[in-house]
């Protein structure tokens, strides 16, 4: 059990953010090189429409390995339910669809704190940087989906947008706010084992 967990779970998290941050440094170096003869306000608006694409890409790339974790938390519970076997579980299309406009509305309704963390508060973020962060943000986050690696976006995010505002220099970063993001890391996965551990014995007393 726990090296399942440590693998596909611990170090995944771990390594992810550091993954992104170095490939949002990197990305945004070569633009910066690439782009440098091009008119700042051109490469500005240029960037600014690129950012739909990335945007997009991050979007999809979060719903496709956010999604698939609500759905295998209903689907374990329909095992559960049913006393079957998780390996001849078929995911009901109810379910599919629940869990994406769960992901969509959730995001929509509460994400606007962290979206403004990590686009004002962590680093004033500029087309580029943005295009850069979201870029390697959903690169990142698509290799874990594809390779079954279950990661959590913002802080894949996080980790992106602190590489992008790398480049500039240390100091753009804010490091305090990221620093509280970093605990936040650490913090969360212990902190949900032990809620849920918490929860286990009441709910399993009364069914």
């Amino acid at each position: 059990l726990w090296h399942g967990v440590a693998h596909k779970i611990v170090i995944p998290a771990l390594l992810a953010p550091a993954i992104a941050f170095g490939a949002a440094f990197v990305l945004l170096v070569l633009i910066y090189r690439v782009f440098s003869w091009l008119n700042p306000g051109i490469a500005s608006r240029g960037f600014r429409l690129g950012q739909l694409g990335t945007g997009t890409w991050v979007a999809f790339t979060h719903g496709a390995n956010d999604a698939q974790k609500t759905m295998g938390v209903i689907a374990l519970a329909l095992v559960l339910h049913r006393h079957g076997d998780i390996a001849e579980l078929q995911i009901p299309t109810w379910v599919k669809i629940s869990a994406g406009l769960a992901i969509g509305l959730g995001t929509y309704a509460g994400g606007w704190r962290i979206i403004r963390t990590l686009g004002q508060r962590v680093f004033q973020m500029e087309p580029e940087s943005g295009f850069a962060a979201q870029a390697a943000a959903g690169t990142t986050i698509y290799l874990a989906t594809k390779y079954g690696y279950p990661l959590s976006t913002t802080h894949v995010v996080s980790g992106a947008v602190m590489g992008a505002g790398a480049t500039k220099r240390l100091s753009a970063v804010r490091w305090g706010v990221a620093g509280n993001i970093v605990v936040a890391w650490v913090l969360t996965i212990p902190a949900a084992a032990a809620v849920a551990a918490a929860l286990y014995w009441p709910v399993q007393g009364i069914f």
